[in-house]
């Protein structure tokens, strides 16, 4: 198990960090989609990206997240055995593209997509992620989200309520967090990352403090038996939430007692604010001293 674990991390960190152009150069044909049943019929999946979200039933699939392109056939069969249905609904956690590389396919497919507001605005021009100075291009038209909403969200479908709320300014400035309700599985996308440290894009509006608020509300809504996926790493519980929370709460608020000292980013790096936590939390996307250099201009803006 842990080195099924280790080498889904590197494959996630190799496809978040790749820009999308090379991720069309990416051998993803070694690439598999393992899926993991969560309840009668929730499962999650797995592949190279954000981990995906499915629900199957008379009323069709509604699928969360679509990684890369190249890899929608695999993951349309990995569905096809556990649902005779296409997809019905495509929702976007949030608009990078190791989440929402497949939307182009799966619309031309019939799917319909769903995102946050901003997850529109974000996916129909050129954007730009500061901290791994990275462009990226406009979707088509095709690829874009027909339906959109502010806040709240509830889908009925497959004898589930399907609750879905913005979690603002967290992840990104367009994060949505998935429930279902009758099943007791919750979707967090990327702000939660479980088992390594997170990434908050602060060039997408993502920041400390909302992170820690989507969790916080999550913790309020999940049980002991809470089924939880985060948008990378393995499929969590509450407890694991929990452990996630404090470790963010415990080396942000460090880094930005430091801030406060005039303390420069090197002099912060230096001082290893999470020498304690690596052990457990350092061998994932985001190496420490990259973790804290995010958390830094992050706080610091």
């Amino acid at each position: 198990m842990r080195k099924d674990f280790q080498c889904i991390l590197a494959a996630c960190a190799a496809a978040f960090f790749a820009a999308p152009a090379f991720a069309q150069q990416e051998d993803f044909s070694k690439v598999e989609i393992k899926t993991e049943k969560l309840s009668d019929n929730v499962y999650m999946m797995t592949g190279s990206g954000g981990n995906l979200g499915v629900s199957v039933g008379d009323d069709g699939v509604f699928l969360i997240d679509d990684q890369f392109a190249p890899l929608t056939p695999k993951i349309q069969a990995a569905i096809a055995k556990v649902s005779a249905k296409p997809v019905r609904f495509l929702l976007n956690t949030h608009w990078h593209f190791d989440h929402t590389g497949g939307n182009e396919n799966l619309g031309k497919a019939g799917a319909i997509i769903v995102a946050q507001d901003n997850v529109k605005k974000r996916l129909s021009t050129e954007g730009f992620i500061a901290f791994f100075n990275m462009k990226t291009r406009a979707e088509p038209r095709i690829a874009l989200p027909v339906v959109t909403f502010t806040r709240d969200l509830n889908l009925y479908l497959n004898g589930d309520d399907i609750r879905a709320f913005h979690a603002p300014n967290a992840h990104t400035d367009g994060d949505t967090v998935v429930q279902f309700a009758k099943s007791d599985v919750i979707h967090m996308g990327d702000t939660f990352f479980n088992k390594m440290y997170p990434f908050i894009d602060t060039s997408s509006g993502g920041s400390v403090a909302g992170v820690l608020a989507a969790a916080d509300r999550v913790l309020k809504l999940a049980g002991d038996k809470t089924k939880i996926i985060p948008g990378h790493g393995p499929l969590g519980t509450k407890a694991d939430l929990k452990a996630y929370r404090d470790m963010l709460a415990a080396v942000s608020g460090q880094v930005a007692a430091q801030i406060k000292q005039g303390k420069k980013i090197e002099e912060v790096v230096a001082s290893k604010p999470t020498a304690k936590l690596d052990a457990a939390w350092g061998k994932g996307f985001l190496t420490p001293e990259k973790f804290v250099e995010m958390l830094y201009g992050n706080l610091k803006k």
